[in-house]
């Protein structure tokens, strides 16, 4: 109990001043604005998606991507005329159709984003029957829509005052994690009160996702009548440059691929670490894929199968440049058997790996 002063109000310590749920603070005075209930956010992120296949989204979407100095490191007075001028002239039409050849059209989106929706609602699931609705799950696109800006918005009217920024990406590299976490930092500051955040790294050495990854290559060979050759394990690409400028990308594609054989039990020769996606005249992590499978099909490997594991959802890297131009350049060379292991999405080990991620993450912030 508090001691006052004859005609003197108690004024109650800070301690008492607590949120009821969606309201004003307890003892606050009558025109304090409404204050909901603290809730602690978690915000997914993958790499984006055009909003449509036609050339001004292509475009649009193509622009925001390119310009990005984490992916494209040129000087800007250099890239940005030769950018908007020639290759944006051209790209969004090719780009479009590649994208239109994988479209959900039943939903009017990518693959990548039906994907990432799904394994936000799964992962949602999990950590609301965990914890009620302290915590809020949502997603957010590093190019297009929907934008790291206006999902942080959103959590932060919606009471979160701790938001966990999760890339999902096994991997870390400057073009793919950390300007996902650009982007979130950037929106932070547009925030007049910031929320406490963390950010998730890299998990490729975490147990859970090399279980679920050989987990996915187990049931594709299992339905095969034959074994495949080769597991060629295709990671997307960056200039070799950025590998001797720090980048620990390279190194942590060649352990995922190594944990993985290693889990799966095999001899070195049975998984082959190969990179894809090439762009531009520089030279890139080698080998390339393309020309990777090519090869294998001279030597006398006639079945391979071709795994993804930088790739958290499938999308065009995955489902037309892999089971497309990649298929193609190894059946080209005489190969006969090519068999795509599909992405983890939204597979129930995947969704087990990623919410395991998250509470390890957020311990201290949630019970």
């Amino acid at each position: 109990m508090l001691d006052a002063k004859p005609g003197h109000a108690v004024v109650p310590p800070a301690a008492t001043l607590v949120r009821s749920g969606e309201g004003r603070l307890t003892h606050a005075p009558a025109d304090h604005p409404p204050v909901r209930a603290a809730r602690v956010g978690v915000l997914v992120a993958n790499l984006g998606t055009p909003d449509n296949y036609d050339y001004w989204s292509m475009r649009r979407y193509l622009s925001e991507f390119l310009s990005d100095r984490r992916v494209i490191d040129y000087s800007p007075w250099l890239w940005q005329p030769l950018l908007q001028l020639v290759i944006l002239s051209k790209r969004p039409f090719s780009s479009g159709a590649n994208y239109k050849s994988i479209w959900n059209e039943e939903l009017g989106e990518s693959p990548l984003m039906t994907i990432t929706r799904d394994q936000t609602a799964r992962i949602a699931e999990r950590l609301t029957a965990r914890h009620g609705d302290r915590v809020m799950v949502d997603f957010c696109m590093r190019y297009g829509n929907p934008s790291t800006v206006s999902k942080v918005r959103a959590m932060v009217e919606a009471g979160c005052e701790k938001i966990l920024f999760f890339p999902l990406y096994p991997q870390s590299a400057g073009a793919t994690t950390w300007t996902a976490n650009d982007a979130f930092f950037r929106a932070l500051m547009r925030e007049k009160r910031q929320p406490a955040a963390r950010t998730v790294a890299e998990y490729f050495e975490h147990p859970l996702y090399i279980e679920a990854l050989a987990a996915s290559v187990e049931r594709a060979y299992a339905a095969l009548d034959h074994r495949p050759d080769v597991l060629v394990a295709s990671y997307h690409g960056m200039p070799r440059r950025y590998l001797m400028d720090g980048d620990p990308y390279h190194c942590q594609c060649q352990k995922t691929s190594r944990l993985l054989r290693e889990r799966l039990g095999w001899d070195k020769d049975q998984i082959q670490t190969t990179f894809q996606s090439v762009f531009g005249p520089e030279e890139w992590l080698r080998p390339y894929t393309v020309e990777h499978v090519a090869e294998l099909a001279k030597q006398g490997k006639k079945r391979i199968a071709v795994i993804a594991p930088a790739f958290s959802a499938d999308c065009i890297e995955t489902l037309e440049e892999i089971n497309g131009e990649i298929r193609e350049a190894f059946e080209h060379a005489g190969g006969e058997v090519f068999t795509y292991i599909p992405c983890l999405n939204a597979d129930e080990a995947h969704i087990t790996a990623l919410t395991a991620v998250i509470e390890e993450n957020l311990a201290g912030w949630v019970g």
